[in-house]
């Protein structure tokens, strides 16, 4: 009996993670993880209040996070489609343990005695400070958000096999981008930025993460297609649970 063999595009693939791009690609990961944390702590406004008549136009909130963040996304994205749900799961704990050692650190120099010299305590607390609430949305977001990035992403992927690469990242993007961006707001500064502010804070920051993922498509694309064709054990492999 011949057994029917198939097509390329019809098979679900994965590359092995005993590789150095693997390697490189957490690391990736988790730099712009920890940098992106620490730019979250200042929030940013930009525009001014309009009005048209009864409706009133409020600044957009963000923070600094923003800059990078979404890029954490795309790289989450890159692990998932190249090396499956079970190597992006291992990065994204790897990125939880080192965003959690980072906490415990400042914390640590935090509350360690300042040289007589040194003039910029407060500012550090200020910055670096542990800030209960906000380690713990940071965190909780985080890792619920990725997790659920990477799972809609390679469920997407099981249905439609190398075609529709652009449904994967958008679709993944939307719901894991959405539960982190509710999870952290919400812990965060429910209570401290309120109405529609917070609303403002909540959509805009989910859709401009969002928009980011749809314009840098191309780029994305090229470097999942890169890291593919530099992976030679990307084959049909069984699907880790």
């Amino acid at each position: 009996m011949t057994q029917t063999v198939a097509a390329p595009e019809q098979q679900t693939r994965f590359a092995a993670v005993q590789t150095s791009l693997y390697a490189t690609v957490t690391a990736v990961f988790v730099g712009l993880l920890l940098i992106s944390n620490i730019g979250a702590t200042k929030l940013i406004e930009f525009g001014p209040d309009i009005s048209f008549g009864p409706l009133v136009i409020s600044p957009i909130i963000t923070d600094g996070g923003a800059f990078l963040f979404p890029l954490v996304y795309i790289v989450g994205d890159i692990l998932s489609e190249v090396y499956g749900f079970k190597a992006a799961r291992r990065a994204i704990w790897t990125g939880f343990a080192m965003a959690v050692l980072a906490v415990a650190t400042f914390y640590l120099v935090m509350v360690s005695p300042a040289a007589e010299f040194y003039e910029h305590q407060e500012a550090f607390e200020a910055v670096l400070g542990f800030f209960p609430r906000i380690v713990i949305a940071s965190l909780a977001a985080y890792i619920i958000g990725q997790l659920l990035n990477a799972w809609v992403l390679v469920k997407i992927k099981e249905r439609t096999k190398e075609k529709k690469l652009w449904l994967r990242l958008i679709g993944s993007t939307f719901v894991g981008e959405a539960a982190d961006t509710i999870i952290f707001c919400t812990i965060a500064f429910a209570g401290i930025v309120t109405g529609s502010e917070f609303f403002n804070y909540v959509f805009y920051g989910w859709a401009y993460k969002v928009l980011v993922e749809v314009v840098l498509l191309p780029v994305t694309y090229a470097v999942i297609r890169w890291v593919k064709t530099k992976e030679p054990t990307y084959t049909e492999v069984p699907l880790p649970h």
